[in-house]
């Protein structure tokens, strides 16, 4: 089980979410949680930006089409909003529950060794997505290039933050073939 769906870590600071555009003309924000529970990214205190200069209060007012709708500390109108657009928003890791068993934050992951199940080196996890129809793990290959994988039980049946490595089973081109996700030329 994953906690959380920050993608990526800055010292120890990790981002739980990102401004993804403005609601109305009274400053609101709508804000893209990182967050397994999305609602709980106000509930980690002050926020900062990637540098962690600027702190934010966040006050959640709502939701819509995937995004929870935000007032910000400051922001009065619609201009304010727009300025903030792409702003990251990142917490201490001290501030974040300790993952469960089998349970991990994305940005453990960045950065470790990826094998396959012979234990052949494959690369270095360099990102984890989410584009809605599930996880995807971007690895840097060992090869040269990048690899990205569907972040699933088949095809990383192995995640073991303590021993610091990853295990893949790549999808082979026929099976691609086979559950559809490429097309065979005929």
């Amino acid at each position: 089980m994953v906690v959380g769906q920050a993608a990526i870590m800055m010292d120890s600071r990790i981002c739980v979410g990102a401004v993804a555009g403005v609601h109305g003309v009274r400053g609101l924000v709508r804000v893209k949680s990182f967050t397994e529970v999305p609602a709980d990214i106000a509930a980690y205190g002050p926020l900062t930006d990637v540098d962690g200069v600027r702190r934010f209060e966040l006050e959640i007012v709502g939701s819509a089409k995937g995004v929870l709708l935000a007032r910000l500390n400051g922001v009065q109108d619609r201009n304010a909003a727009e300025a903030l657009k792409g702003v990251e928003f990142y917490v201490d890791r001290d501030t974040l529950p300790a993952p469960n068993e089998e349970e991990f934050y994305h940005a453990d992951l960045i950065g470790l060794p990826v094998v396959l199940s012979d234990g052949e080196a494959y690369g270095t996890v360099r990102a984890l997505h989410e584009f809605g129809a599930g996880d995807m793990i971007e690895i840097l290959l060992e090869a040269g290039g990048v690899s990205v994988l569907p972040f699933t039980r088949e095809v990383v049946p192995v995640v073991d933050v303590k021993e610091g490595r990853i295990v893949v089973v790549p999808p082979t081109e026929t099976e691609a073939r086979e559950d559809g996700s490429a097309e065979d030329g005929a």
